[in-house]
């Protein structure tokens, strides 16, 4: 359903608040995907040693961010892979290459978070 132009930009609490709930159903259903609890682990392992290693506010910036981001890659991942299981259930490469693609996005940033963690953390040890 398309919405008009005026529709789009008229403000309503109630759209906000729908709006919030579905987020909050993504980010629950996200919690429920194996990879997801893998890095969310990750993430409280590491805000731990931040708070053993005092990290400075700079510091902390940085591993919320990659933290939050490494999240959110995950979660566009996981909503690549159910997008393209909705439209096909049969091989195809075109498909399994968007899959592929989308799981090489979170390796690269889980690679570039590690590389981060260890600029941040070995001058501490």
């Amino acid at each position: 359903m398309r919405l008009d132009l005026k529709d789009r930009r008229t403000f309503s609490a109630g759209r906000l608040m729908s709006s919030f709930r579905f987020a909050g159903n993504g980010l629950k259903l996200a919690f429920l995907e194996p990879n997801m609890r893998i890095h969310f682990a990750a993430g409280t392992i590491v805000s731990a040693a931040g708070f053993i290693f005092s990290l400075t506010r700079l510091e902390w910036c940085i591993i919320i961010g990659v933290i939050a981001g490494m999240m959110a890659l995950e979660i566009v991942n996981t909503a690549i892979e159910k997008a393209v299981d909705l439209v096909t259930k049969e091989y195809k490469p075109l498909a399994g290459m968007a899959k592929d693609l989308a799981a090489g996005a979170v390796l690269l940033y889980a690679c570039a978070a590690v590389i981060i963690g260890l600029i941040i953390f070995i001058p501490k040890l």
